[in-house]
């Protein structure tokens, strides 16, 4: 349907009627006069024109219809679709990702190909990301440092481009859980004091930054902060040396005792994903965990129509002044 988004402005429309009663007459020109013995000299042009005194209407009318239409452009007409449907949970959701060195580590495996650690949590997040209708989703990058990389946002198409942009090194070689943690505090503390979600995945331990990880879990628990941390690494590896293929534990240096102590204070779990499969079905627990709400809000698609009225009334309007120029009315 159509509508207007400043209908009072159609107030306007007598305005001309008012502007000729209230306003005096503009003064008559004085024409020469000619002195002809005879109008039949005339009597063939008027004849010839039995028109013209109709046609002389035309001008009003256009100039009316000319009024009216730049009177609707002003009142702004927009088209309304018809209502659309949004899920939105209220929860707000952040990913802080470890690009520490170490996440280049190629021990796992995806389609049955080799691949690093950080490439399958991109592919396993961004699923997980576009499966997170209705909520609001923040990127947070870590390694020496963290950043937010996409702050809260709807917009989860963006969110999963810019996890796949991430690369190993971007935020240094170290691991900084602590910095990462507290960084989500800060950015949610102004959010309601529930549906307040941090998932955490890092292979490593805290070596880095300012802020000791469970003193960050205590300021994520007062601000209301659930944290589930998830991690990154296989169990063993084969490795080649001079002796042939050797075994290894390539995830050694990761601290699952502070991980579960993270997520243990502020009431979230700690998940080890060991392997491509397991990173899917973690995300698949997180979802049961953190159900999508199908409270359901309506919009509208709103499109403008003023330019139609407005191209219409001026052409009509530089026709009349083209016509009064040449003298066709």
């Amino acid at each position: 349907m159509i509508g207007f988004d400043w209908p009072w402005l159609f107030l306007a429309l007598p305005l001309p009627l008012l502007v000729r009663r209230l306003l005096p007459p503009a003064e008559k020109v004085e024409e020469a006069a000619l002195r002809v013995p005879s109008l039949a000299p005339f009597a063939g042009d008027a004849a010839a024109r039995p028109g013209r005194f109709k046609w002389r209407r035309w001008p009003l009318a256009l100039s009316a219809l000319a009024w009216l239409l730049l009177v609707t452009a002003a009142a702004r007409p927009v088209w309304l679709g018809d209502p659309v449907e949004l899920a939105v949970s209220g929860r707000d959701l952040m990913l802080a990702v470890d690009l520490s060195g170490s996440m280049q580590t190629r021990d796992f495996v995806i389609n049955g190909e080799a691949v690093s650690r950080l490439a399958a949590i991109k592919k396993i997040a961004g699923e997980f990301i576009e499966r997170r209708v209705g909520d609001r989703i923040g990127l947070i990058l870590f390694g020496s440092q963290a950043y937010v990389q996409t702050p809260l946002t709807f917009d989860r198409e963006t969110v999963n481009t810019l996890l796949q942009e991430a690369a190993i090194g971007l935020a240094g070689d170290q691991t900084a859980i602590g910095d990462a943690i507290g960084l989500a505090v800060k950015r949610l503390a102004q959010r309601p004091h529930s549906n307040k979600v941090l998932i955490l995945l890092t292979d490593g331990g805290n070596n880095a930054g300012e802020v000791a990880p469970l003193e960050a879990a205590k300021l994520a628990a007062q601000a209301g902060l659930t944290i589930y941390t998830i991690g990154v690494g296989a169990t063993e590896m084969l490795v080649p040396s001079l002796f042939g293929s050797q075994r290894i534990n390539p995830s050694s240096d990761l601290d699952e005792k502070t991980l579960r102590a993270i997520a243990a204070a502020t009431g979230g779990r700690y998940f080890r994903a060991s392997d491509s499969e397991r990173l899917n079905r973690i995300y698949a627990i997180l979802d049961k965990l953190q159900p999508i709400d199908h409270d359901q809000q309506t919009f509208r698609p709103r499109r403008t129509l003023f330019y139609w009225p407005l191209a219409a009334g001026l052409l009509l309007a530089a026709a009349l002044l083209l016509s009064e120029l040449r003298g066709w009315t």
